[in-house]
């Protein structure tokens, strides 16, 4: 008996991964509902998130700078 080609197999396993990943997208998105989803007023920009984690950033290098001139 002959085996399938791999061409033929990938013409049939493609769009099975597809159909499935549509599926999947489908079930996520109808399964989050609209009253859980925090205002935009009460969560924190994403600027000032960035803000904050280069602010840590620049602590931290400061910190190893004054280390390694002490050392």
């Amino acid at each position: 008996m002959a085996l399938p080609s791999v061409w033929s197999v990938m013409r049939v396993v493609i769009p099975f991964i597809w159909v499935v990943g549509l599926l999947s997208v489908r079930l996520v998105g109808a399964g989050q509902d609209a009253g859980s989803v925090i205002p935009a007023e009460s969560r924190p920009c994403v600027d000032c998130h960035a803000f904050e984690f280069m602010q840590r950033a620049l602590q931290d290098l400061k910190k190893t700078a004054y280390n390694l001139d002490t050392r």
